[in-house]
């Protein structure tokens, strides 16, 4: 019935609360804060939420669970709940509506690990040239026979000293001038923006000024809290981003955007509510205040950039994919809700194109491949793959959607870089017998007989990938040898299968495994990777790669031999593959201690030419091409003596 509302337990957290009549348990795991994994955004065709309704009375709850109190949306595939499993009260919680108190129960493989987020800051010398600087003053007082105003005499003072002419003053900064001045003796310590606006008015001398730079990831936020005045970095701050709810992809929190009920307001308002987090968490580990922020540089792809904003992004989801902004934004952190100083500004980095975005301008101006002769391929590794390929003479950039594959969310036991996830994986080339480590423990399954795995996370699955091929467990096209001799090997109803953990050492009841539509997947998104590049070459005229650069947190931690072994990008001296950290978050840090990078940000977007895959004339022969381990037709002298014959 319309307003009424019914109990819903999830265990075993044990979070409960009353929730409207028809809602989806997804949505009132998103409305309670339950721990419930959704890689698709709801839309029934991942199976990660699958859940099991309790029957019967729960006394301590005051609650009497039954399956009759669930509506099933429409008809789950068996693929994803077997028959089996819905007699025994298994369903999809993105498909399931309530009309009636229930106990939920969240099996292991389901529940959101807290994610290990790795974007620690990198050592990088940077000039400094802040957005926002501190200035002393010590003022005349004002007296009967100088009753000039209290602003005017600041700006007059900041003038004779410090040459600054034509300075503004927030309106929160104002509100507080006339007492902070007559409270500390006429003695003051202004912020000024861009030598533009008074932002803030403190009493005393204040020489410290903060900033925060942020990387908005489509699966991670992060954030860098430095002294604006060192340019050191005082503190570090992730977590994983609160979107994530509403959808694994971009393209789906594009669709939640347009189609529920005030799904753009949702979708901006969790991400601000997670940097308010990120502030304070960080200020507290710095030892300052959160409103001694003056500061923030942000960078995300286009769509996080709308959605942060609170652009309407629908237009990134049609042809021609046209961004609302190319250039960089400058807005009031009040305005957007955010809570620092009352007049700070946001810096929001430029975006190139509909898919390549500030995150990918941030890459730029830390890597500057603008300022280089080699040829250079710069790959940020996320859930949207995003490239750039040249040099001083001409840059191009492209993207790809990779990342869902990559990061365990096309992968039928893939998961986060959480806590148990297998992140290491070796396979012996004669026996097939496994051996892997999990994120958390430094042993290898085969010193620690209660390893515990919950599932297999990036690294994880590059390393899978790269195994099975070398040791013939598949062959080029991808496909399984079905002539295998290993109890590791079986063919079910659904496709062959390969086992990497057995039930004993997971924490999931069963065997962690990979299967066809697995390495399908990987397929599928290390071809996009190397098809983008392979694209960009031949429009460069360029047959040879001088160095590939892995930027974002998780190339760091992929092995850069796996990836080479299953074709991530095209042949390249192993020497000359390296990693760099978070590149789009050292980009933001960059640019909140640099406004002239600001500037180069800005024209340097603009240079680069985007270049759209699904256009090329080759595109589907180069496509299928690079599908194959690690590749249909290309040579890799760099790889012989690793590769099979």
């Amino acid at each position: 019935m319309p307003g009424q509302k019914f109990t819903v337990v999830f265990q075993p957290s044990g979070l409960r609360g009353k929730v409207a009549d028809g809602v989806s348990i997804l949505d009132a795991a998103r409305e309670l804060g339950a721990p419930l994994e959704s890689v698709c955004g709801g839309k029934g065709t991942c199976g990660k939420c699958k859940i099991k309704i309790e029957e019967g009375y729960f006394a301590k709850y005051r609650v009497n669970s039954s399956l009759s109190s669930v509506e099933t949306i429409k008809a789950t595939p068996e693929k994803l709940i077997s028959k089996r499993q819905f007699q025994h009260g298994y369903r999809l919680a993105c498909q399931s509506r309530i009309h009636g108190d229930i106990v939920v129960f969240v099996p292991e493989e389901s529940r959101q690990g807290q994610q290990v987020v790795r974007k620690e800051a990198t050592e990088r010398k940077i000039k400094l040239k802040p957005a926002v600087r501190k200035y002393y003053l010590e003022l005349k007082p004002a007296t009967l026979h100088n009753p000039l105003g209290d602003f005017e005499r600041v700006q007059a003072a900041l003038a004779e000293r410090y040459k600054l002419g034509d300075l503004t003053i927030d309106y929160q900064a104002l509100l507080k001038l006339q007492n902070t001045v007559r409270k500390s003796g006429w003695k003051l310590t202004v912020s000024v923006w861009k030598q533009q606006e008074i932002i803030d008015v403190e009493a005393g001398q204040s020489a410290r000024g903060y900033g925060l730079a942020v990387d908005i990831g489509t699966t991670t936020v992060a954030g860098y809290l430095c002294d604006l005045t060192s340019g050191k970095v005082l503190a570090t701050d992730a977590m994983m981003n609160p979107q994530v709810a509403y959808g694994e992809d971009l393209m789906s929190r594009i669709g939640y955007a347009a189609k529920a009920k005030d799904g753009l307001k949702k979708l901006q308002q969790v991400v601000i509510r997670g940097l308010n987090q990120i502030a304070a968490r960080a200020a507290a580990k710095a030892g300052i205040k959160r409103a001694q922020i003056i500061d923030i540089a942000v960078v995300g792809n286009t769509c996080i950039h709308h959605l942060f904003l609170g652009i309407d992004p629908a237009q990134l989801g049609r042809s021609p994919f046209v961004p609302a902004i190319h250039h960089s934004v400058d807005v009031k952190a009040r305005d957007l809700g955010l809570k620092i100083a009352a007049g700070a500004y946001v810096h929001v980095l430029p975006n190139e194109a509909g898919f390549v975005g500030a995150d990918n301008v941030g890459v730029l101006i830390a890597e500057e491949p603008y300022n280089q002769d080699e040829m250079l391929l710069i790959i940020d590794i996320g859930t949207n793959g995003e490239l750039i390929l040249g040099n001083r003479k001409k840059l191009l950039s492209t993207s790809c959607a990779t990342g869902p594959a990559f990061e365990g969310a096309e992968i039928r036991h893939g998961m986060r870089a959480a806590p148990g996830a297998i992140e290491r994986v070796r396979i012996d080339p004669a026996t097939k017998e496994v051996q892997f480590k999990v994120i958390g423990n430094e042993r290898w399954n085969t010193e620690d007989k209660n390893i515990g795995a919950r599932g297999i996370c990036g690294s994880g699955i590059f390393d899978v990938a790269a195994q099975v091929f070398l040791t013939g467990i598949i062959d080029k096209s991808g496909r399984f040898n079905i002539k295998l001799k290993t109890p590791r090997f079986r063919v079910k109803d659904n496709g062959p299968e390969f086992v990497i953990a057995k039930a004993k050492e997971t924490t999931i009841g069963h065997d962690i495994v990979i299967c066809q539509k697995d390495i399908r997947a990987i397929q599928l998104a290390k071809g996009a990777m190397y098809c983008g590049a392979k694209i960009m070459m031949q429009k460069l005229g360029v047959d040879q790669l001088d160095r590939v650069i892995l930027a974002g947190a998780f190339g760091s931690y992929i092995d850069k031999t796996s990836a080479a072994i299953i074709g991530l990008f095209p042949d390249c001296d192993p020497k000359r593959v390296y990693a760099v950290g978070n590149a789009a978050g050292d980009g933001a840090r960059i640019a909140l201690l640099n406004t002239d990078k600001r500037k180069e940000a800005d024209v340097r977007a603009r240079q680069v030419e985007y270049v759209e895959l699904t256009v090329a004339p080759d595109f589907n022969m180069t496509f299928t091409r690079a599908l194959a381990f690690p590749h249909q037709v290309d040579k890799f002298p760099h790889l012989k003596g690793l590769l099979p014959e």
